[in-house]
């Protein structure tokens, strides 16, 4: 990738100032797509009734989005020539159609069509961005200025989600899939306005790009996010009725915990980034992921309460996210756009499994609340082992001048 950055209005090397507005239309990118992910759990029972079909089926609409996500790394294949900020702008307008046909969609079919597109840059886009970030950040602060694109998509589970529902609960369903279509126009405008141009790489050829998988190190990486997700999401995946059955909190205030739960997730991605900085992305990776795993530990073991569920909600939230900006460095650097994309892919693998295997252990405990989150240690443990040795690998590379 060539390093000299432009800017795009008067040809001139882009400015401090420059970059924060550049990595804001970039988080407004990830906001969108992040909203646009789970907004659909907030909003699942009002959607299934208006198109008429049961809750089961309507999660359809949740895994067409995550399909679209893992095909949707095929735009970065094609796309190899486009210089970065185009593709951005590309990715918008495929996530406005999606957006825009899932709030006019009137049947089933149409509706996981309209997901399936919606999905289908959101992992393109992420690898494409934490390439810009990377490129807009001052030396020594790359991991921070990834964590600020990654910002957006921790900001709309906080507000962007419990907004959506809401708009479906008092309005309908349907603005809050409008609402993100006019998101997504607005963020092309203010990156083709606030993102300098970047030249896009030398053209390494189809299986150029793909050559950093001959490697293990990338290959930790990405079973290490896909395992730590499945663990994670094992509990997640059922939050809203753990904290009812075993924290006592009445229906109404779980939108709040919603929010809590965001701000677990800005505030991780955020010191993750800065911890990342100081120290090395496979360490930070490893700790925030041990953060998680303990965290799912205690949700197990401790009995429950107001407090402590709300204590866990923020705690493993905030390990979640903790990983996001080191993990995608990591893979960026390996493996340039197509590595970043492929952390979306194993994460949006390890939600759907998670989901599944919690499922599948709730079911067998005669809906006790507490087993999902056990089952989720183990691959929360093996996650924190990939990371540690992974780090431990690059550093033993370091030490001998590699």
């Amino acid at each position: 990738m060539a390093n000299a950055i432009v800017n795009s209005s008067n040809g001139s090397k882009a400015d401090g100032g420059g970059h924060g507005l550049g990595l804001f239309a970039l988080a407004a990118g990830a906001f969108v797509f992040g909203a646009a992910e789970f907004v659909m759990m907030g909003i699942l029972p009002q959607v299934a009734q208006a198109l008429q079909v049961s809750i089961p089926f309507a999660g359809n609409f949740i895994s067409a989005y995550a399909i679209g996500v893992c095909v949707g790394t095929l735009l970065l294949i094609f796309g190899r020539r486009i210089p970065p900020r185009s593709l951005i702008i590309l990715f918008m307008a495929i996530a406005f159609i999606g957006n825009a046909l899932s709030a006019v969609a009137v049947n089933a079919p149409m509706m996981i069509v309209a997901r399936f597109i919606a999905g289908f840059p959101h992992g393109a886009f992420f690898g494409t961005a934490t390439l810009i970030a990377k490129l807009l950040a001052r030396r020594g602060r790359e991991a921070q200025a990834v964590a600020s694109m990654v910002t957006g998509q921790t900001v709309a589970n906080m507000l962007g989600v419990p907004a959506g529902t809401l708009l479906a609960e008092h309005l309908s369903w349907h603005l809050a899939f409008a609402s993100l279509a006019v998101c997504a126009v607005v963020t092309g405008v203010l990156v083709r306005v606030w993102v300098p141009f970047i030249a896009p790489a030398a053209d390494a050829g189809l299986g150029g790009q793909f050559a950093f998988l001959r490697k293990p190190g990338p290959w930790m990486v990405l079973v290490a996010v896909f395992v730590g997700n499945v663990g994670i999401f094992c509990w997640w995946s059922y939050v809203s009725p753990w904290l009812q059955h075993v924290g006592g909190w009445p229906d109404t205030t779980v939108s709040a915990l919603m929010m809590l739960a965001g701000f677990g997730m800005v505030v991780g991605g955020l010191i993750g980034g800065r911890v990342c900085d100081r120290w090395n992305p496979g360490a930070t990776s490893a700790l925030g992921q041990l953060v998680a795993c303990v965290g799912l530990l205690a949700v197990f073991l401790i009995p429950g309460s107001r407090v402590s569920t709300a204590i866990l909600t923020f705690a493993i939230s905030f390990g979640l996210f903790f990983v996001s900006a080191p993990q995608q460095l990591i893979m960026a650097e390996c493996g340039g756009l197509i590595g970043g994309a492929a952390v979306q892919i194993a994460f949006n693998f390890g939600n759907a499994v998670g989901s599944m295997v919690g499922g599948s252990v709730l079911d067998a405990s005669h809906m006790n609340y507490h087993y999902p989150a056990l089952s989720g240690v183990p691959f929360a443990a093996l996650a924190v082992v990939l990371l540690a040795l992974y780090s431990r690998m690059e550093r033993a590379k370091i030490e001998v001048g590699e």
